[in-house]
């Protein structure tokens, strides 16, 4: 060992204390770690800063982008909607239905955002479905994590992983390179799961939020607008077209609630709809043609005498708690005039318990309930110090600009296309992609670049000099040469397993992309020392970084599901451990069938 080999090991030594402790920052750890490379000679300033123009870099800040622009237009709820659907009421049903389809949605997407996506639908199907939340939960994660493997694009670790070939003068993996493999990934975790399900802890979960604040359905109402595109159609067509997002509970017509509410009845020029509806809907009804949140539309755009035209002006949404003893108790939203004395409109109403039927302004308010309230934001601060109520809070609805969810779907499926047929090269590909959500307006620029995680950008970005400082100061030889002094003698199976189950062991204290860098140049170095195919051991390796559930702290994903689900760290273990066994065997031989010309079949 070389005086720089030395330094190379003392420089990964102490990144990889970094990383485990978790002192500092990762994005700030992989700089560290890159200053100190260029600091001590061992690369020059272009190789160090090499990853910020790198593909994987470039392609995972795209997908992020992708993924807002799916997830703004309402596609991913939608989605997410027909998933609770479809899995009815049962435990087994549901695992089937839900695995697959995580695994879809994850494979052209970021696993923790699917997983973060999935986590209220399911907690809310199994309170309604009298279903125990942890046995819903793991398997949804898993998936989310399986389904990463479906694709080259899905997992920072695959494109790292193709980056090091690419390098190495090897030919590029495509697409889809990887999808035999997770295709039988999915499978099998799907299978385990069904099978093995009484694994998985019993447990009813709890919320992410106090039951007090579960806050998934408000009370809203709706004004059928002049020249709207309702008038003339049915409530039947209403409904139908909005589904559950929109739930008409009563209907009024000049001031009065409708006797007969039939199916069939047309929709008039001015009519009230109250409705519950989530969060999202909420802050996305100025987008549906023809309709208006009433409250704006009555006081908003025609304010009283004495109000300025400019009162609701660079509006925003917040929500406000009636206190204990307030005044308000008692009081109807009209008779509080809420814009004459507080400067602000009450758009909608939450209320622990009951259905509310009739005018929402007529009805009077409760100890606890929970107004979402109109205004602009000097107006809050007034409306903070009131002593009717209790507390303000932020109101998290998301606008949704569903009519562009067509050119959201033709954008990715546009850019899955073209890198897949090698019509553009995959970093130009979703980038492009990723610029056309943006000009189309499917997403907000802000918004994009909110959506994108710099600490993975700059991560992967910083992570990527330490595979090549490996190779450079021959510590990859070293440790291939190490190997294969006392595994010459091993299949190419074993060797394969070997390499997944290193990789599997260190992503339980790092990034699957730091795996990957780390161990990769080793799975070339070996593979190369044996006169094999290189990419076989390189991908068992990235697969054994994404793809080994033995511990809950191995994915962000897994944390997430942690509290809710109320799991121990055994828990994990006990289904985990079995799980990644057959995986790493699965990823080991298809991967010496397709690379190696391995049989298919036992022989």
């Amino acid at each position: 060992m070389d005086a720089q080999q030395a330094l190379f090991l003392v420089i990964l030594t102490a990144t990889l204390a970094l990383f485990v402790s978790e002192k500092l920052r990762v994005d700030l750890v992989a700089m560290l770690t890159l200053l100190a490379l260029t600091l001590t000679g061992i690369l020059d300033p272009k190789q160090a800063l090499s990853g910020f123009s790198s593909d994987p870099a470039i392609i995972v800040a795209a997908v992020f982008v992708l993924s807002a622009g799916l997830s703004a237009t309402g596609i991913t709820d939608r989605i997410g909607a027909w998933i609770a659907r479809a899995a009815g009421g049962s435990e087994w049903r549901t695992i089937a239905v839900v695995m697959p389809a995580t695994a879809a949605l994850a494979a052209f997407s970021h696993h923790v955002m699917i997983t973060a996506m999935m986590l209220p639908i399911l907690m809310r199907l199994a309170r309604d479905q009298k279903l125990a939340t942890s046995r819903l939960l793991m398997p949804m994660s898993l998936a989310a994590s399986l389904g990463t493997t479906l694709t080259l694009i899905s997992a920072p670790a695959f494109l790292l992983a193709n980056d090091l070939l690419e390098r190495d003068g090897q030919p590029s993996l495509d697409i889809f390179a990887i999808t035999p493999i997770g295709a039988a990934l999915v499978l099998l975790g799907t299978t385990y799961m069904l099978l093995a399900r009484w694994l998985v802890p019993k447990r009813s979960g709890e919320s992410t939020q106090s039951d007090y604040l579960r806050l998934e359905r408000y009370y809203t109402e709706l004004v059928v607008e002049a020249e709207s595109p309702w008038i003339g159609k049915s409530r039947a067509a209403f409904e139908k077209t909005f589904g559950d997002r929109l739930q008409v509970v009563d209907w009024l017509r000049h001031g009065m609630r409708r006797r007969h509410q039939n199916t069939d009845s047309p929709f008039e020029a001015g009519d009230v709809l109250l409705v519950r509806a989530s969060p999202d809907e909420i802050a996305s009804i100025k987008d549906e043609p023809g309709l208006a949140l009433h409250a704006v539309a009555k006081y908003g755009e025609k304010p009283d005498a004495g109000h300025k035209p400019e009162l609701l002006g660079e509006e925003q949404l917040v929500q406000a708690i009636v206190a204990p003893h307030s005044e308000f108790i008692g009081q109807s939203v009209a008779s509080v005039d809420f814009l004459r004395s507080l400067g602000v409109v009450v758009v909608g109403l939450w209320r622990k318990e009951g259905w509310l039927h009739g005018e929402l302004s007529e009805m009077p308010l409760q100890e606890g309930d929970l107004l979402v309230l109109w205004g602009r934001q000097q107006n809050y601060e007034q409306l903070a110090s009131h002593h009717g109520f209790l507390m303000l809070m932020p109101f998290d609805g998301q606008k949704k600009t569903r009519s562009r969810a067509p050119v959201a779907l033709l954008i990715m499926a546009a850019a899955i296309v073209a890198s897949a047929t090698e019509l553009l090269q995959p970093q130009i590909a979703f980038l492009a992609g990723a610029a056309a959500m943006v000009l189309t307006r499917c997403v907000g620029v802000e918004q994009a670049y909110r959506e994108i995680d710099v600490r993975i950008f700059v991560m992967i970005a910083g992570v990527i000099p330490l595979g090549i400082a490996m190779e450079r100061t021959g510590t990859a030889s070293l440790f291939a040469a190490f190997l294969l002094d006392h595994a010459a003698h091993w299949s190419p199976l074993t060797l394969l397993l070997v390499m997944f189950g290193a990789a599997a062991l260190l992503t339980q204290i790092l990034s699957d992309a730091a795996t990957t860098v780390l161990l990769s140049p080793i799975a070339l170095a070996l593979a190369e020392g044996l006169g094999l195919p290189p990419t076989p051991f390189v991908v068992c390796t990235a697969v054994g970084a994404v793809a080994s559930f033995l511990t809950p702290i191995g994915h962000h994903g897994n944390l997430l599901i942690l509290n809710p689900g109320k799991y121990t760290f055994a828990d994990f273990i006990r289904v985990g451990a079995p799980l990644t066994l057959m995986i790493a065997l699965t990823t080991a031989w298809l991967a010496r069938w397709i690379w190696l010309g391995g049989p298919l079949l036992p022989m």
